[in-house]
């Protein structure tokens, strides 16, 4: 378990890295394609730094508002506040900020940069349609990405994935308000440049490569998550049946959004069951292992 939060604090550190160098990468192709010498890459440097710092700092308030997180009423929502409260004691971790988010489908996330500054978020659809120990079992799952330093990552992945699809959409505008005016010596000589040509693809695929690296990030720490949420509560079958019932609910996470379907404990966007021609595709987006496979991993524990 401390093995896996420190190599969660070094995948922090090497996620920032890649973003900066993808970024900059962009900046120094957008260069090149349209003759304006260094000033995109200075520019693309500039959003890369700026973009680093605030999705250490402020990517958890940034997921809350995106999601539409409302801090959760301790008087409204007591037994929520009473069941973070007395997992957080049992576990010795400081209890996080609690939101409620107004949406019918059932489901949950933790976000924040460490223990000391964590939130998690709950839907009204999963506080009328969990018992108890099935809540339990949730906010369980949720205390321990709190735990394990998943959050750091996956929040910060929130911010970074968005940006770099933001800066390879303007950076193909750019490109194409530009028209292809500016020549090079060998371009028409020799036909297409092999590099030109290069670029234009990874400007293409970028945000293809950020969205499969935002779930591959998350895969893995869900099944930790589980394992170490069932370690909290000591009972099992309640996050076995809360999954269960994330599983026969077939209600959309109207709050989610590409950005943030990582963080969910379910993934919340529709289409992510789609068994179709398409479905081998689907899966080598999906941000979360199947249901079917948490459940039984839970019980044979």
């Amino acid at each position: 378990m401390f093995e896996e939060i420190r190599s969660n604090k070094r995948r922090s550190v090497v996620l920032i890295f890649v973003f900066v160098s993808i970024t900059v990468l962009i900046g120094v192709l957008v260069g090149y394609l349209i003759g304006g010498g260094p000033v995109p890459t200075i520019i693309a440097f500039a959003i890369a730094a700026v973009t680093a710092v605030v999705s250490y700092w402020k990517s958890d308030a940034i997921a809350l508002r995106v999601s539409r997180a409302q801090p959760a009423d301790p008087a409204v929502y007591q037994r929520l506040h009473n069941l973070v409260e007395g997992l957080c004691i049992a576990s010795g971790l400081p209890k996080p900020a609690v939101y409620i988010i107004e949406d019918p489908a059932p489901n949950a996330f933790a976000t924040g940069r460490n223990p000391q500054h964590a939130a998690i978020a709950v839907t009204t659809g999963l506080l009328d349609k969990m018992n108890r120990v099935e809540l339990e079992g949730v906010v369980a799952h949720e205390l321990s990405h709190i735990r394990n330093y998943d959050i750091l990552v996956s929040t910060i992945a929130v911010v970074l994935v968005g940006t770099v699809a933001i800066v390879t959409d303007l950076s193909i505008r750019m490109m194409w308000w530009n028209g292809g005016r500016v020549s090079r010596d060998g371009d028409r000589r020799d036909g297409a440049n092999p590099l030109a040509l290069f670029g234009i693809v990874l400007l293409i695929v970028a945000p293809i490569i950020a969205k499969a690296m935002q779930a591959s990030l998350s895969r893995r720490r869900e099944t930790l998550a589980d394992v170490s949420a069932c370690q909290m509560t000591r009972y099992p079958p309640g996050l076995i049946s809360a999954l269960e019932k994330l599983k026969a609910d077939t209600t959309t996470t109207h709050s989610a959004s590409m950005a943030t379907a990582h963080l969910w404990i379910e993934q919340p966007l529709s289409g992510v069951r789609d068994e179709g021609r398409l479905g081998w595709f689907h899966r080598m987006f999906d941000t979360h292992p199947p249901l079917d496979e948490r459940i039984s991993l839970l019980k044979d524990l």
